[in-house]
């Protein structure tokens, strides 16, 4: 996901007080007991019906987790999570599509280099421009609005044969990309716009995403599988950011497919002030859910690594709970944290390099004068069982596809 200027963050949901009949399991997942007297039944009834504002910000008093669980909402989740774990996945992008065409030069235009979505994207760039013969400039948009729009700027001046925009909202930049359009300088987008593929309204010539729906719905799966359909949640995202935020509203409607988890909190913590308000407001909703906060989501793997020394200042196992999983971008460090289980329990990693060969082949269509190639890459999720001390979520196949279309 992408750095940007943000908004004050949403305050937290006030937790209830816990509801009697329920008691701990050893993951500090709440469970609901044994049947009780008919004055508890009713209780737990009232209380089911408090928690119906889920994800309110403003809402009613309500339990870490609900009356009961999910069991057929339970029963898809984990079958999609064991579908999203394979790590033997065969390619299943283009096969055919024109020779390369020589020459080009392409600037890349990040939204910030110290995002390492965004960095392990222009690596890839720069990797299969080195297979076609290309030449490669980035430039750092330094994560303010004004900095990204002096980058796009200086890319338009230049006069390359194509520019990518990495991880910012082409929208924002509208004068620069109608520049871009009138020097007809193709563009394509990473991450730049909710959904993958063509857009036309967007001034790209693709966007190139896993789909956002997509790991949204695993990310909010792999919570409801993990936690057995009882869980309390805390979402991270950064709603300054139209991307993110359209995949955090995605990640708390899959959450709410499960009666048995709540949303404690829905915290807004822009990119670019992670690093010095993620422990503060984890410290803050530390104290305030204690052991009923169980699991997190966050839009970018980032905010775990700057959430570590609050959890750890709080005497906190880095095994968890809460258990976290990263909805994007699969970065070295996520997954370092990952398979030495301090602070991170999975990733929904973009496959960062192939990324960046695609964004090249991409313009080698546009190049060409045909189409966008449509691919999108299928979600996966990296856990401690199956990433094998990998640093980053690199599907095979890919590489060799896209030499034996640029042969011709």
């Amino acid at each position: 996901m992408t750095r940007a200027a943000g908004r004050p963050r949403s305050r937290p949901l006030v937790p209830g007080r816990g509801v009697p009949g329920h008691r701990r399991d050893r993951g500090g997942v709440l469970r609901v007991a044994r049947a009780r007297p008919v004055s508890v039944a009713l209780l737990l009834a009232a209380t089911a019906l408090a928690g119906c504002e889920r994800g309110s910000s403003h809402g009613p008093d309500v339990s870490t987790t609900g009356p009961s669980g999910c069991p057929a909402v339970q029963a898809g989740a984990e079958a999609a999570v064991t579908r999203a774990e394979r790590t033997h996945v065969p390619w299943n992008g283009p096969a055919g599509g024109p020779a390369a065409v020589p020459g080009k030069a392409i600037v890349y235009v990040a939204q910030t280099m110290t995002n390492p979505g965004v960095a392990g994207v222009a690596q890839g760039v720069r990797e299969a421009a080195g297979v076609l013969g290309w030449r490669v400039r980035v430039i750092d948009g330094g994560g303010t609005p004004t900095g990204i729009q002096a980058a796009l700027s200086e890319a338009v001046t230049l006069r390359p044969s194509g520019i990518v925009v990495g991880g910012f909202d082409p929208a924002s930049t509208s004068q620069q990309m109608a520049r871009a359009a009138a020097a007809r300088i193709p563009v394509v987008g990473w991450h730049a716009v909710a959904s993958p593929g063509p857009g036309a309204h967007s001034g790209l010539f693709t966007n190139v995403t896993t789909d956002v729906g997509d790991v949204a719905a695993i990310s909010a799966q792999w919570v409801i599988a993990r936690s057995h359909g009882h869980a309390g949640v805390v979402v991270f995202t950064d709603a300054s950011i139209p991307f993110a935020a359209h995949k955090s509203e995605l990640i708390k409607k899959g959450l709410a497919a499960c009666p048995g988890v709540r949303l404690l909190a829905y915290e807004n913590i822009p990119i670019p002030d992670a690093s010095t308000r993620t422990p503060r407001e984890v410290s803050f909703l530390l104290s305030r859910f204690g052991s009923r906060w169980t699991h997190s989501v966050a839009i970018n793997d980032l905010y775990f690594a700057d959430a570590a020394p609050a959890f750890r200042a709080a005497g906190r196992k880095g095994s968890g709970p809460p258990f976290n999983i990263g909805a994007g971008d699969g970065d070295p460090s996520a997954f370092q944290r990952i398979d030495g289980r301090q602070y991170q329990a999975a990733t929904v990693p973009e496959p960062l390099t192939l990324q960046g060969w695609q964004i090249l082949d991409e313009f080698n269509r546009a190049f060409s004068g045909r189409p966008a190639s449509g691919y999108v890459p299928p979600v996966h999720v990296s856990t401690a069982d199956n990433s094998a001390g990998a640093t980053t979520w690199d599907p095979s196949g890919y590489r060799e596809a896209y030499r034996r279309i640029w042969r011709g």
